[in-house]
């Protein structure tokens, strides 16, 4: 490491114009002005710390990066960036191993800001039969397990539509945090062969789902399962841990798909509560 620490007003500009936000844009939203702004990015005035405070809010800035910020300004850092098993940390694992529990019988996931697999719920391991155990050693990441050909790629039924919502959800991830592990990991993702032509599109799918939010249709022994997901995340986390911890939960998206998983789900908790288990 070089030591170099560039200029407050740097970091400043950059994260604006990431943001396509114009000075005066920025200066409205913050309640300055843009003659202040201006002075602010150039460096010829000297921010306060609740100055940086509130145009990173405004900004939309990654905690981890605020952070950043206030170095670069002479300030310590303020967002603490505690393991998940922290006891500081114990009602926010509680309330996420309650989400994933509280989902069953379909798959739930907890990840990382770098798509790492942080916890499951019991839904999700059969869904993986067939993944190469490469792709199953720790650190698993989330986005190679779906889009490898030794992961679960083959079994994506609408693969080619599948990819695209993945990678573009990467790229407006990419776009907001300037992440450069992210950067690496969508060349990765970008440089796997291409799905062939013969695998269903938008105009294939079956259900209601189809033309309102992209599905996600894995081949499995009992047949096609398809999916609908949501993304939830920490309301106003003040942890960079929290701040970036995602969970990823899965619907069905027919009633052919429910059924299964409830069937699934009933064969694994008698399985579970079974003498000798």
């Amino acid at each position: 490491m070089s030591g170099h620490i560039r200029p407050v007003g740097d970091h400043l500009r950059q994260w604006r114009l990431r943001r396509r936000m114009s000075q005066l844009d920025l200066a409205l939203e913050a309640e300055i002005s843009t003659r202040h702004l201006s002075f602010l990015e150039t460096g010829r005035s000297t921010p306060s710390r609740e100055m940086l405070l509130r145009l990173a809010e405004e900004l939309e800035i990654p905690l981890r990066e605020r952070n950043v910020l206030l170095n670069a300004a002479g300030y310590a850092p303020i967002f603490l960036e505690r393991r998940l098993d922290d006891p500081a940390l114990t009602a926010a694992r509680k309330a996420v191993d309650l989400v994933l529990e509280g989902h069953q019988p379909y798959p739930a996931l907890a990840v990382d800001r770098h798509w790492n697999l942080v916890a499951t719920n019991n839904a999700v391991g059969p869904l993986l039969a067939g993944v190469d155990p490469s792709l199953r050693q720790a650190p698993i990441n989330v986005m190679r397990l779906a889009l490898d050909p030794k992961g679960l790629a083959p079994r994506t039924a609408n693969l080619p539509e599948w990819r695209a919502h993945l990678l573009s959800r990467l790229r407006r991830q990419i776009e907001l945090a300037a992440d450069p592990v992210l950067k690496e990991l969508l060349a990765e993702l970008s440089g796997y062969p291409p799905p062939s032509e013969d695998r269903a599109t938008r105009r294939d799918l079956d259900g209601d789902y189809a033309s309102v939010v992209v599905p996600f249709r894995l081949i499995t022994e009992t047949g096609i399962l398809s999916f609908f997901s949501t993304t939830t995340v920490f309301g106003t986390p003040i942890d960079i841990t929290l701040s970036e911890l995602a969970l990823e939960c899965f619907y069905p998206a027919d009633p052919g798909t429910a059924e299964t998983l409830l069937r699934l789900g009933a064969e694994r908790a008698r399985i579970a509560v079974a003498p000798g288990t």
